[in-house]
């Protein structure tokens, strides 16, 4: 069941340890049902994986990294709606029923292998009542209320606070203090231009939170990041614990 403790390390199809926590809360036999559908693919940085409008042919089970769903304008301006990774798929619209890419999907913060599934496998397993099927709808109900608590933080709160919970979401996911991240893709993500991000990482490197180098950072003071971030970043948590996920 999903949130259930896994007792025995599982293995990917390359042999690397399993850590996406969709696939790692399924029962023994169902992954290992799933496992037989898994492809590995190398994560690049910057890559689209899936784009807006255009028909999804591979799902994604990151094992780490992180993962920005955005949304583009008219004019070309992209903005954060979601971000993905060892809690999630990239996808999980296909289990919704829509086939076609909502926004451009790609990899942000580079860290493990990314399995992936065909669409047509997907559907086939996830249409199927199970486990399977429970935790995918888990999933779908959790993304949703981190995109709804996204949009009122993207509205209601200032760039030093999202700059905030978007660092201590990306150290859950990747589970080290230190991590790569370009300042280009932050801007972006937070939906601002480049020099109001530089600003408010530089304020927090002033403070002493965090360090930033040759786009690596580090964060420093990891209690007091969690302070001067806004509200949003619990909430966000406490929705996937309370669905156990």
């Amino acid at each position: 069941m999903p949130g259930s403790t896994v007792r025995s390390i599982r293995l990917l199809p390359d042999g690397t340890p399993l850590h996406n926590r969709l696939l790692a809360a399924l029962p023994a036999a169902d992954y290992a049902r799933i496992r037989k559908h898994l492809h590995m693919n190398t994560g690049v940085t910057g890559r689209t994986l899936q784009a807006n409008g255009t028909p999804v042919t591979d799902v994604y089970f990151p094992n780490g990294g992180v993962f920005s769903v955005t949304n583009e304008m008219r004019d070309g301006a992209l903005v954060e709606v979601a971000t993905v990774g060892i809690e999630g798929m990239l996808g999980i619209g296909v289990f919704l029923g829509d086939r076609s890419g909502a926004g451009r999907t790609f990899q942000q913060v580079p860290d493990g292998a990314l399995p992936s599934m065909t669409v047509r496998h997907f559907l086939k397993e996830s249409a199927t009542p199970g486990p399977f099927h429970d935790v995918l709808a888990l999933y779908a109900q959790a993304n949703l209320l981190q995109i709804m608590q996204g949009t009122a933080c993207n509205a209601l709160h200032g760039v030093k606070q999202r700059c905030c919970r978007w660092l201590l979401q990306t150290q859950d996911r990747v589970g080290s203090s230190e991590f790569l991240l370009k300042q280009e893709f932050l801007a972006i993500m937070l939906g601002v231009q480049r020099p109001t991000v530089t600003l408010a990482m530089r304020t927090l490197q002033d403070g002493g939170l965090i360090r930033t180098r040759y786009g690596r950072i580090r964060v420093l003071k990891r209690k007091k990041l969690e302070q001067t971030a806004c509200e949003c970043y619990e909430v966000i948590r406490a929705h996937f614990q309370r669905l156990g996920l």
